[in-house]
């Protein structure tokens, strides 16, 4: 709202919110009018298929969420909608992605590392003979 003056049609109380809805929409038109400035294609041969997916999810998640808010405002419950389910199968589709993600990020085993840790780290006792040699051969100098 370029002017902060408040209207009659609505309680005051809710102002701010409506404010920060309008950004919020106005932020959301910019980032959809960037995104379809670059062709999917162009965009997609950017990305490693696993980004790919990504980008797939996140927009058919965000439509189905602009959906489920078009519904609520026009008093249907997009609770016993069919959208509730797509938005769970995304979420399901979201859920495998991030595992894959962790995967890869998880730090690789270098077994020659560890074992020459774990050896170097563990306590030897010395023979009994090998202390008595050594402490005879320094005595007697």
């Amino acid at each position: 709202m370029a002017e902060e003056e408040i209207n009659e049609d609505y309680p005051a109380e809710i102002h701010e919110y409506l404010s920060a809805f309008e950004n919020s929409i106005g932020a959301v038109d910019d980032m959809l009018k960037t995104m379809m400035s670059v062709s999917r294609n162009e965009l997609l041969q950017k990305l490693d298929p696993l980004e790919q997916a990504k980008v797939d999810l996140v927009s058919a998640y965000t439509l189905n969420s602009m959906f489920w808010v078009y519904l609520a405002t026009q008093g249907v419950n997009p609770k016993e909608h069919p959208v509730k389910q797509e938005l769970e199968r995304i979420r399901v589709y979201m859920n495998r992605v991030k595992e894959i993600t962790d995967k890869k990020k998880a730090a690789k085993l270098d077994r020659g590392a560890a074992s020459r840790f774990v050896k170097n780290a563990l306590w030897e006792p010395k023979p009994k003979n090998v202390s008595k040699v050594a402490s005879k051969g320094k005595c007697k100098k």
